[in-house]
């Protein structure tokens, strides 16, 4: 899959294409049964599929103080992107210059002469141009004009289902821990992606050394509390191993040792040969098992622990 930053790194001559817009957070499966047909329909004409994406997301301009958090960075965005099959992504860099633009001059620019869209794909609520003042109506009319055909999609949810997958459900679900029932909107676990960093190294007295993941680390982080997930090295030190290992991680402030800052630190059951330090590294969530607690004992704490390394071994089939 090509990834271009801006237009005028599409190559000449590249098209026609359908192409799709969106901010794709989380890449959920409604955006995957979206794209994967939209591809399968591009294939069956001979041209190629592009979506065009966002970064940062555009209410961080217009209205910063109501901006989502991310599901995903831009990066597993992009790999999640690359997995429907999609020819190339566009991420245009959302500024206010190019919000300012008409919605006649952003088809223009970009749909017609940029990536030579022969089909666009919009949802019933598209909105573009400055101020929002572009909607399905003016696609409609704007795709006479220049030739090319809108396709509308519908929402879409599980069979039975009564509300659409979508981004804030997902969002939803991590605020409430519940990382099993945001992978089923996702299609996948839920990932978190940092560079692991030094803690106050506790756990490694406590029997239980931990890979603690930078404050800038990408993915939503969700509530407080233990998981069971997987931690995969995806860069470092080489060798760089790519094997997916068993984790407890455990999510919060630490209020035992009277914590302040929330953190992320992931245990990998069965291994204390690794060195991690500086090192980037892949978390999947798949089951929370139990919120965090303040207990009234170190021993009651690595009890406990022992008991989330056991059950987390349960969840991952390990």
């Amino acid at each position: 899959m090509q990834r271009w930053t801006e237009l005028g790194q599409v190559p000449p001559g590249f098209g026609p294409s359908v192409v799709t817009i969106g901010n794709f957070d989380g890449v959920h499966l409604g955006h995957r049964q979206v794209l994967s047909r939209m591809v399968a329909d591009a294939r069956a004409a001979g041209i190629r599929a592009i979506a065009m994406t966002f970064d940062p997301h555009p209410l961080r301009l217009h209205r910063p103080d109501q901006a989502p958090e991310l599901i995903t960075g831009i990066r597993d965005r992009l790999e999640l992107l690359a997995e429907t099959g999609l020819d190339a992504v566009l991420v245009q860099q959302y500024t206010w210059e190019f919000a300012r633009q008409s919605p006649a001059g952003f088809v223009r620019r970009y749909l017609v002469d940029g990536l030579r869209a022969a089909t666009v794909v919009v949802g019933h609520d598209v909105r573009f141009g400055w101020q929002n003042a572009g909607d399905l109506s003016t696609m409609m009319d704007l795709g006479k004009e220049h030739g090319f055909t809108v396709e509308v999609i519908d929402d879409v949810s599980t069979p039975g289902e009564l509300r659409r997958w979508s981004s804030t459900w997902v969002r939803e679900l991590l605020a409430a821990g519940d990382v099993a029932g945001a992978a089923e909107i996702l299609g996948r676990p839920h990932r978190l992606r940092g560079t692991v960093v030094r803690g106050d190294q506790r756990g490694r007295d406590l029997g239980f050394p931990t890979a603690n993941l930078a404050a800038d680390s990408e993915g939503l982080i969700p509530a407080d509390g233990v998981y069971a997930g997987w931690l995969t090295r995806t860069a470092g030190r080489e060798p760089t191993p790519s094997e997916r290992m068993p984790a407890a991680v455990s999510i919060g402030t630490n209020p035992t040792f009277d914590g302040e800052s929330r953190r992320v630190e992931a245990f990998v059951i069965g291994r204390d040969d690794l060195d991690l330090y500086d090192d980037e590294v892949l978390i999947e969530l798949v089951q929370r098992l139990r919120p965090t607690l303040r207990f009234d004992s170190v021993t009651e704490l690595v009890d406990t622990m022992h008991d989330d390394v056991a059950k987390a071994r349960v969840v991952l089939g390990s």
